[in-house]
């Protein structure tokens, strides 16, 4: 059995079949290696191309993330330029560059932050308008409300130069408004002042004018009075006096004097005084007749005060802009046209007028 084991001591034909058997066997095992270095080579390209394939997608996650970043920068940037300068195209810059952000968080604070740059330009465009309101209509408390409160809104570091500013106009235009004020209280109470002065002049003048017609009238009533007390009581002129001589002897002869007493006409005077008239006219006719003596005395007639009526002065009261009368009614006393003009030059139409024009009013005959 060893024997047979041993090739040498095969038969040809022993050796033909073994040498056929160690070919399949040889055949085998090269094809087993063989087969086994072709999967290892495959396994290796798998590999191969495995990592290629993590490499360029960690190649492109890299440059994803750097895009990203970039982006990120770039609203950032954007964005601070569009809250230092809120315009409508860096706004609308900043929000573009935020479409390519693919962080959700970092684009939601990028987002709210937008939304913050757009409340606070509203806020500052609110306060702009609600000072500009009150500046041109200064005397108004209520627009003056409006704008502080618009003012104290403005909340943002960014906004700080503007409300600082804001600020500052509404404390000029306040000032300017109550130095108007004040300056139309006292020329209103000096006007009222010399109002009232010249209402008591006028009185005083018209006590004095009446009580100086009064005592002209006395005097030429006293004056006439005397006048025809005199030449009632002796102003007549008799030539002989009516006498009766009796002679002595028992013979009477009587001489009749006749006489004809002197007729007096009496002054007749005029005194003029404050337009006022007072005619007298006195006639005194005294008749002497002899004999009996009568005596006429014709005592005038005294014509009373004939007063004229002057005719009623009426007042202009007006108030002009730039020159030009906007303002003027007429009225019948001094007071009321005062007033009126006081009223009109004191209301706040006027007085915004008195801003930007030249104000000038008066009073004066119609």
């Amino acid at each position: 059995m060893t024997k047979n084991l041993n090739p040498l001591n095969w038969t040809k034909k022993q050796q033909i079949i073994g040498g056929a058997v160690a070919i399949v066997l040889i055949g085998g095992v090269t094809t087993g290696i063989v087969n086994h270095a072709n999967h290892q080579a495959k396994e290796r390209k798998i590999e191969a191309l495995k990592n290629k394939k993590i490499k360029l997608c960690k190649a492109r996650a890299e440059k994803a993330r750097k895009l990203e970043k970039s982006n990120e920068a770039d609203s950032k940037k954007l964005l601070d330029i569009a809250e230092k300068t809120p315009t409508d195209k860096n706004i609308k810059l900043a929000e573009d560059s935020i479409l390519k952000v693919k962080n959700a968080e970092v684009k939601k604070v990028f987002d709210n932050q937008v939304v913050g740059i757009k409340n606070r330009v509203k806020l500052e465009n609110e306060a702009k308008t609600a000072v500009s309101n009150y500046q041109k209509d200064a005397m108004n408390q209520n627009k003056y409300k409006t704008a502080q409160q618009a003012i104290s809104k403005l909340t943002s570091s960014y906004s700080k130069g503007l409300k600082d500013s804001l600020n500052e106009q509404l404390a000029t235009s306040k000032k300017q408004s109550d130095d108007a004020i004040k300056a139309q209280q006292g020329k209103s109470a000096s006007d009222s002042k010399a109002k009232t002065a010249d209402t008591n002049k006028q009185q005083s003048g018209s006590t004095e004018a009446t009580n100086g017609n009064s005592n002209n009238a006395n005097v030429a009533s006293n004056t006439q009075s005397t006048a025809n007390n005199d030449v009632a009581s002796g102003s007549n002129s008799y030539g002989g006096g009516s006498q009766n001589n009796y002679s002595p002897g028992g013979s009477n002869t009587s001489q009749n004097n006749a006489n004809s007493g002197s007729s007096n006409q009496g002054n007749s005077g005029k005194n003029n005084s404050n337009s006022n008239s007072n005619s007298n006219s006195n006639t005194n006719t005294n008749t002497n007749t002899g004999g009996n003596g009568s005596n006429t005395n014709n005592n005038g007639s005294n014509g009373g005060n004939n007063n004229n009526n002057q005719p009623q002065i009426r007042y202009v009261g007006w108030v002009s802009v730039d020159g030009v009368r906007r303002y003027s009614q007429t009225f019948n006393a001094l007071g009321e046209a005062q007033s009126y003009v006081d009223a009109t030059v004191n209301s706040a139409e006027v007085i915004n007028l008195g801003f930007e024009h030249s104000i000038r009013y008066g009073v004066e005959p119609a």
